[in-house]
C-alpha cells in the first residue's frame, strides 16, 4: 500500500466514522435523504429569479489532472467521447487554471466559488491540498463569508449533489453543508460514475463530479508515461457513461447542459510548478440544447483572449477562459445571478452561443 493510497483510507475512516461522508453503498451525506424525490424549486419557497433558464440542470465535471498535451496526443480515435463532446458543443483546449497555483483542492475550490485563490486580494484562500481539518471551511481560510455554486442554488430554492474521487472534497460539505444536499465520496471512480448515474433520477438543479485517475497515474507513474495516457483514455470511457446515461431520457438530455475542464495538466512527475505551460494549460468545454455545435470558445467570445502560450495574471483586461468560471457559468445557465463577491465570469458573459 503506497502513501497516498494509506492516507486516503484513513481519511475515508474518520470522515465515516464523523459522519460526514459514507463511502461505498449509499454513500451521501444526511442531506440526501432531505433531498430525495423534491421538486428542483420547493413549493412554497420563492426563488430570487426563476431557475427556468437556459437549462433545467447543469453537470459540471473535472478531471482530476488531465492534460492538454494527452488530449491531443491520444486523439479522436482513442478518446471517441471527449472528441465527440467537443465537436457537439463549444470547448477550448487553452484555457487556464488559477493563476497562484496548479494543484487539487485550490482549483476546484476556485471552481464553485469564482474566486482566485489568494485570500488577501480576495480568494478563496484554500491553499493546502489534502485532509486537514484546520482551517475546517472555506471560510475560515479566507477569513469571511465565501458563497458557491451550491449556495447560490439552495438559495434559490434548488437542489445540488457532489460526487468526488477524494476525500479532501469533504471540505466542501464541512463549508457549505445546508446547500450540498448529497455527497458521495468513493475512491473507485467506476462505482462513483454508478452513484452519478442513479442519482440522475432524482431532480437536481446542479452536480459536481470530479474524476482522479490522470492524476493518480501522473503521480505514480509521471505525466504521458504508458500507464497516464491508459488513465485518460479510462476518464474518456467514464464521461461516455455519464454522457449516454444523460441521454438517454429525451427531457433530461433537452434540459442538461454539461460542463468539462480540470484542476491542472502535469508535466513529468509533478504539477505544482506554476510556471509550467503543461500544467496551468487546460481544457474546458460544454454540450448541451444551449450551447452551439462544434464552436471554439475564443472564437465566439471575443470578450476574452486566447493567451498563446501565455501564463496570463488576473489584472488583465481581457481574461482568458478559466476553470473558475464553472460556478458562474453554471449560475448563468439555470438562470441565476452569480456568486456574491466572485470574480471569474462575474458578469456572466461567458457565451456558449455564436452571437445573433
Amino acid at each position: 500500500m503506497n502513501r497516498r493510497h494509506l492516507v486516503a483510507t484513513t481519511a475515508l475512516s474518520l470522515l465515516a466514522g464523523a459522519g460526514v461522508v459514507l463511502v461505498g453503498g449509499p454513500a451521501s451525506s444526511d442531506a440526501d435523504d432531505r433531498a430525495e424525490h423534491r421538486p428542483a424549486v420547493s413549493a412554497g419557497q420563492p426563488a430570487p429569479r426563476d431557475l427556468v433558464g437556459d437549462s433545467d440542470s447543469v453537470l459540471a465535471i473535472s478531471i482530476d489532472g488531465m492534460s492538454v498535451a494527452a488530449v491531443q496526443k491520444l486523439g479522436r480515435k482513442q478518446l471517441p467521447n471527449l472528441y465527440r463532446f467537443m465537436r457537439a458543443g463549444a470547448s477550448t483546449t487553452n484555457a487556464r487554471t488559477e493563476r497562484e497555483m496548479t494543484v487539487t483542492l485550490p482549483n476546484h475550490t476556485g471552481m464553485v466559488t469564482g474566486r482566485r485563490i489568494e485570500a488577501a486580494t480576495g480568494g478563496h484562500g484554500v491553499t493546502w491540498n489534502d485532509d486537514r481539518l484546520t482551517p475546517a471551511t472555506v471560510q475560515a481560510a479566507a477569513g469571511h463569508d465565501v458563497g458557491s455554486v451550491f449556495t447560490a442554488v439552495h438559495d434559490a430554492g434548488g437542489s445540488t449533489a457532489l460526487f468526488a474521487a477524494k476525500t479532501k472534497f469533504s471540505l466542501w460539505q464541512r463549508s457549505w453543508p445546508d446547500a450540498i444536499d448529497r455527497t458521495v465520496i468513493d475512491l473507485d471512480n467506476s462505482a462513483l460514475v454508478d452513484q452519478l448515474v442513479d442519482d440522475l433520477a432524482t431532480e437536481r438543479d446542479f452536480r459536481f463530479l470530479h474524476l482522479s485517475p490522470p492524476d493518480a497515474a501522473g503521480h505514480d507513474h509521471g505525466w504521458m508515461s504508458p500507464q497516464y495516457l491508459r488513465a485518460v483514455r479510462r476518464s474518456d470511457r467514464l464521461v461516455g457513461r455519464v454522457v449516454k446515461a444523460v441521454n438517454a431520457d429525451p427531457d433530461r438530455r433537452a434540459g442538461t447542459t454539461i460542463i468539462l475542464t480540470s484542476d491542472h495538466g502535469g508535466h513529468g512527475p509533478s504539477h505544482s510548478d506554476v510556471r509550467e505551460p503543461d500544467n496551468y494549460r487546460i481544457v474546458f468545454m460544454a454540450r448541451g440544447s444551449a450551447v452551439d455545435r462544434g464552436v471554439d470558445l475564443y472564437q465566439i467570445n471575443p470578450a476574452y483572449k486566447n493567451p498563446g502560450k501565455r501564463r496570463t495574471t488576473y489584472a488583465q483586461r481581457r481574461q482568458p477562459v478559466r476553470n473558475g468560471m464553472v460556478a458562474n457559468l453554471a449560475l448563468d445557465l439555470l438562470d441565476l445571478p452569480p456568486v456574491p463577491d466572485s470574480e471569474h465570469d462575474v458578469d456572466q458573459d461567458l457565451r456558449l452561443t455564436a452571437a445573433p
